[in-house]
């Protein structure tokens, strides 16, 4: 598996890829990985025993968004790394020409694909995140925050990437879908994170 420090070089390097959606997949995973971790220390409270089943069950699900979210890295450094492959492709001929312009497509399609993807994944995790906020676990609220502001910026760098590939692609029918999907996740994920964060500081303010 590849460390943080060698990560980080990559993403400091003067290469195309890893880029922002790459940082935002790394990003919400941490979110996640925070969020798992109220969850099972809110288990482990004697106070929580009621609530053992429920604390569990955010436990799992966060576990699983950090193993998506982990996934989706590679995925979208594949998908951008198809759009340089593309860019790269000979254009000397009218054949060349289409050939290229096809493969530019069809890899700008899913390199718009791919941060949308964890655009819902990050607005998954700020709902569980959210639930976190139905336990007493005060002590542990600024992790809870901390995790559902890496969930929202994590969203808002997906974002960002989804529509730059929009500007050059051509689908207009496959850039409608996308951007509807994106514009009600963000919409939701603005409406959780502004309750998540009045929750937490009115917690930390009394």
């Amino acid at each position: 598996m590849e460390s943080v420090e060698s990560y980080l070089d990559r993403l400091a390097s003067d290469a195309a890829v890893p880029g922002g959606g790459s940082a935002a997949a790394v990003s919400g995973a941490m979110g996640a990985a925070l969020v798992a971790m109220v969850a099972r220390i809110a288990r482990a409270n004697p106070r929580n025993a009621d609530n053992a089943e429920a604390l569990d069950a955010i436990a799992q699900r966060s576990d699983e968004l950090r193993a998506k979210l982990t996934q989706a890295r590679a995925l979208d450094e594949a998908a951008y790394q198809a759009v340089v492959s593309a860019q790269a492709m000979p254009k000397d001929s009218d054949e060349q020409q289409r050939d290229r312009r096809q493969a530019l497509d069809d890899a700008l399609a899913r390199a718009a694909e791919e941060p949308l993807r964890s655009a819902h994944l990050n607005l998954e995790l700020l709902r569980t995140a959210a639930r976190l906020l139905e336990f007493p676990v005060s002590a542990l609220s600024s992790d809870i925050g901390s995790a559902a502001e890496l969930a929202g910026s994590a969203l808002a760098s997906c974002a960002y990437n989804v529509r730059v590939n929009h500007k050059y692609m051509r689908d207009d029918e496959t850039i409608t879908l996308q951007r509807d999907a994106l514009t009600e996740s963000q919409t939701e994920a603005e409406t959780l994170l502004e309750h998540i964060r009045e929750t937490i500081n009115s917690r930390l303010s009394s």
